[in-house]
């Protein structure tokens, strides 16, 4: 029992809780999740394979909450919290939001439980992002990891 509770506390600071806040609008979105780090390795396409369901972090899967109904690519998600994930591919990533908001990564992922899906362009960044990083902005959220970038156009 011991062994396990050091083995849980090493996976939480290898990958600390993290959470990105801003507001769109009037609304105030909250994104928690869980921030691996690259540690050497190959992220796009290996640890995170390409065209499969991935959790959008480490450990649980990762929230997004909005205090208001928002349009999120030109499509509306009402307020809520939810499960976020995201289908990596080469050129275009898939972001999924999913009622189920409390699920242990993406092994239970159920795609008859989406609200929404929207499909962003797949960018890739000049600037490495050793951990896992989320940003709300103003009319805009993002995702970056190692060179990856995905972002996806917020209003309210």
């Amino acid at each position: 029992m011991g062994c396990f509770a050091v083995s849980a506390l090493a996976q939480e600071k290898a990958s600390p809780a993290m959470t990105a806040e801003g507001t769109v609008g009037s609304a105030e979105i909250t994104i928690n999740y869980s921030s691996p780090a690259v540690k050497g390795r190959m992220i796009w396409g290996d640890l995170v394979p390409l065209g499969q369901v991935w959790r959008a972090g480490a450990n649980e899967a990762t929230k997004f909450t909005t205090s208001e109904d928002i349009m999120v690519e030109g499509q509306k998600l009402p307020a809520g919290t939810y499960s976020f994930f995201i289908i990596p591919n080469e050129y275009e990533s898939t972001l999924i939001f999913n009622s189920e908001a409390e699920q242990w990564g993406a092994f239970n992922y159920d795609s008859s439980k989406d609200v929404l899906r929207v499909n962003v362009p797949s960018q890739q960044t000049s600037t490495m992002e050793e951990r896992l990083v989320y940003e709300v902005k103003d009319d805009s959220f993002e995702i970056r990891w190692e060179y990856g970038k995905a972002s996806a156009k917020l209003s309210n």
